[in-house]
């Protein structure tokens, strides 16, 4: 198991299981870091949740991946092939939305997807209309398609901006907070075809600071923090590296406490009054612990020892929470 702070498969080579790889990729500006020195693996067929606190440098390596600005150092590779100097063979079998989608209001959904397609000089025209309405249907906009999308609900919105990624056929789909701004429906209509897009084969790389969401559909993901990836692998790697935790709910939770610390393990005290602690390495078992807590008075009124969360791990990992401006 790596140590608390490590990336997994930090510094392992690209490999051909691997939608986007990384090494040493830095950004700066001026005398400013944005991106220092991180070293991405996204395995292909995979649900990639890339989180971080705004200011972390997210966007910034999703625009170097695409070839929207210039990396200072380090290398890339989409798709098994170097970027940017493969960028005009690879790019067309990336689909991506970064920043949240934009189209004309007063055009239909369709008339939009037309003339984004129309920009594409890789899309052959004799075939746009029904590309366009292939997209519309498998982000389930057919029903809106000749609406204008001024009357578009922002869920709608922002399937149709992922409609416009999706036009051709895409290996790789690059989606910059897919759900920011959306109301909890809008938010399940983008998990949901995000889910449907991986069980059709596409490699998803999802950018974002909601880890509730990330925990529903990724099943990989890195933690980005100050510019520097500080975890990566699968979620159950994730959390299982936060160490196995104990949660005690007792009327008693000052005394609890003291018991708790005693035997190794730091509790926090949520607002429920429930105490929550990782456990210590060896770890006393639960009995022991139980026991521990009953000989001093506590009244135990729920006991469990329960994997560490994906939010539990962030925290441990950067000391802050999500509100950190870079």
């Amino acid at each position: 198991m790596s140590a608390p702070g490590a990336a997994f498969g930090a510094g392992a080579a690209f490999g051909t299981d691997d939608a986007i790889g990384t090494d040493g990729l830095s950004k700066r500006f001026g005398s400013r870091t944005v991106v220092d020195s991180i070293d991405l693996r996204v395995p292909r067929g995979s649900v990639f949740g890339f989180l971080g606190p705004n200011g972390s440098g997210k966007t910034t390596t999703i625009r170097m991946l695409l070839g929207l600005v210039a990396a200072s150092a380090g290398e890339i590779r989409l798709l098994g092939q170097s970027m940017p100097s493969n960028g005009s063979r690879v790019l067309p079998r990336v689909g991506a939305l970064v920043e949240g989608p934009a189209f004309a209001p007063y055009l239909s959904g369709t008339a939009n997807l037309v003339r984004r397609d129309s920009g594409d000089r890789y899309a052959s025209p004799s075939t746009r209309r029904q590309r366009v309405a292939d997209a519309l249907e498998r982000v389930g906009l057919s029903h809106a398609a000749d609406r204008r999308v001024k009357a578009y609900s922002l869920g709608m919105k922002q399937r149709l901006g992922i409609a416009g990624a999706l036009l051709t056929e895409r290996d790789l789909l690059v989606l910059d907070e897919p759900t920011n701004g959306l109301d909890p429906q809008g938010t399940r209509e983008v998990r949901t075809l995000i889910r449907s897009l991986a069980d059709g084969g596409t490699t998803v790389f999802v950018s974002s600071h909601l880890l509730a969401e990330i925990e529903q559909i990724c099943s990989h993901a890195a933690i980005m923090r100050t510019g520097r990836i500080v975890a990566q692998g699968s979620l159950d790697e994730l959390r299982a590296a936060g160490g196995p935790r104990v949660r005690v709910t007792t009327p008693d939770a000052a005394i609890a406490a003291d018991v708790l610390a005693r035997l190794g393990i730091g509790p926090e005290l949520a607002d429920d009054g429930t105490l929550d602690g990782v456990l210590p390495d060896p770890a006393p078992v639960p009995e022991e612990i139980v026991n521990a807590l009953v000989a001093e008075g506590v009244r135990v009124r729920g006991f469990a020892v329960h994997a560490s969360s994906l939010e539990e791990r962030f925290v441990a990992l950067t000391g802050e929470g999500f509100d950190v401006e870079q």
